[in-house]
């Protein structure tokens, strides 16, 4: 009974071990933010939305390039206008730079949602292809090893270079 008993435990140990040693070897780890930087379709929609940012820099400079010139106008006439008309003057410059800012608003706004609208299907077919790589090797969990993230150790498998060839580069 003894024997049954230690056999028994034994038996116990040796298949908690075992799934222990099994679940350690279903985590693997990505850099996430690595490989996006990587893909070619990230760098060319960074490219478009530099493009993007730099027309509307472009164009709110010049609006305030026209702001400056009209208020250093206004300035060097205020002596001549009279009280009323510097008023009007004043208001049509306040008005001239909330437009401005509010163009800015709409310039950064549209920022965000061209960069989501760029970058959501990029993002998608990474994922995808890491849940493809990560089925394909048996792993349960991936996690990402991105810097400033809680990966604290990374010394498992990493899925970077399996993921780079899932995705043809």
């Amino acid at each position: 009974m003894k024997n049954v008993k230690k056999i028994a435990v034994a038996l116990v140990l040796f298949v908690a071990a075992t799934g222990f040693v099994n679940a350690q070897n279903k985590i693997a780890h990505i850099n996430v933010q690595q490989l996006l930087s990587e893909m070619p379709e990230m760098k060319s929609a960074q490219a478009e939305l530099k493009k993007l940012q730099e027309t509307y820099k472009a164009d709110i400079e010049s609006s305030m390039t026209e702001l400056k010139n009209k208020y250093t106008q206004y300035s060097n006439e205020a002596t001549s206008k009279s009280e009323e008309e510097n008023q009007k003057r004043a208001v049509e410059l306040q008005g001239f730079e909330k437009n401005i800012q509010e163009a800015e608003q709409a310039a950064v706004q549209e920022m965000q949602k061209k960069q989501q609208e760029l970058f959501a299907p990029i993002s998608d077919r990474a994922k995808q292809a890491i849940e493809k790589v990560a089925a394909a090797q048996g792993f349960q969990y991936v996690v990402d090893a991105s810097p400033g993230l809680s990966l604290i150790v990374a010394k498992g498998t990493d899925l970077l270079p399996a993921v780079k060839q899932e995705l043809g580069f």
